[in-house]
């Protein structure tokens, strides 16, 4: 099973890049997309096969995420029952027969102290919800763009953002806290412990070119879950949006 999340940026603008070839290529079975900017007709055709569900955000052309698959669905919820994190558009959950797959996009604080507000807000109810969800759906793989990147080894350039949002000690900690509840960073895992792997990259000349980036983007996965991933890739090119997608194969029995 290849599982693929990306935060495409905008899938009308992604398509427009290669987004359909690209996956076509890769041969993915499920694909978790963050920040759709679309809804309805606005989603191109070929995304919606064989099948595929949309959370978009009530604000016209902002946030969304969505999940296309080729695997059986056993069914699908969305929301995390918070109304400021709800009207954006950002969590998906689909039940798969004896495993479930939640896709989210987390805020970025990086425009300003409101936006950071929201996100110390979106953590805190993000990590109640996941809580009570374990004990149901104890087989959880957690992918999308956390906005968050753990460790130093997790950025380029870690010493000069430690007061950035996305590297703050309390974003850190409740990553750290995550893991504890029994998830597997599954790049992680597979890349080893020294390994520099990065999935966005500043628009700025050159950074994706020199590899000066963040590791945002993430597949955390229940420990059995995590066992299953044999091989992953994170292809800098093509350029979709300003992360890479973050691909894993995981060996289903």
């Amino acid at each position: 099973m290849r599982l693929v999340t990306l935060n495409c940026n905008g899938i009308r603008a992604a398509d427009k890049k290669g987004l359909r070839d690209f996956l076509t290529e890769l041969r993915a079975d499920v694909v978790c997309l963050q920040e759709v900017r679309a809804v309805g007709e606005q989603i191109p055709g070929w995304a919606n096969e064989p099948q595929a569900f949309w959370l978009p955000a009530q604000k016209s052309g902002y946030s969304g995420v969505g999940v296309m698959t080729k695997l059986a669905v056993q069914s699908v919820k969305t929301g995390i029952n918070d109304l400021q994190v709800d009207e954006e558009g950002r969590v998906q959950r689909i039940d798969f027969s004896d495993w479930t797959l939640i896709n989210a996009y987390f805020p970025s604080g990086s425009s300003g102290e409101h936006r950071q507000a929201a996100k110390f807000h979106f953590l805190t109810k993000f990590r109640s919800y996941i809580e009570e969800l374990l004990p149901q759906r104890p087989q959880l793989l957690v992918c999308g763009d956390f906005n968050i990147a753990h460790h130093p080894i997790d950025l380029k350039n870690w010493k000069t953002n430690q007061t950035t949002s996305g590297f703050l000690p309390e974003e850190r900690q409740w990553l750290t806290d995550f893991e504890k509840l029994g998830f597997v960073d599954v790049i992680r895992s597979l890349a080893g412990p020294g390994a520099a792997v990065y999935s966005w990259w500043s628009q700025r000349a050159g950074s994706r070119q020199r590899d000066v980036g963040w590791r945002l983007d993430y597949q955390w996965a229940s420990p059995e879950l995590a066992k299953k991933a044999t091989a992953f890739q994170i292809p800098r090119l093509p350029v979709f949006s300003d992360h890479a997608p973050v691909v894993v194969d995981y060996q289903w029995e």
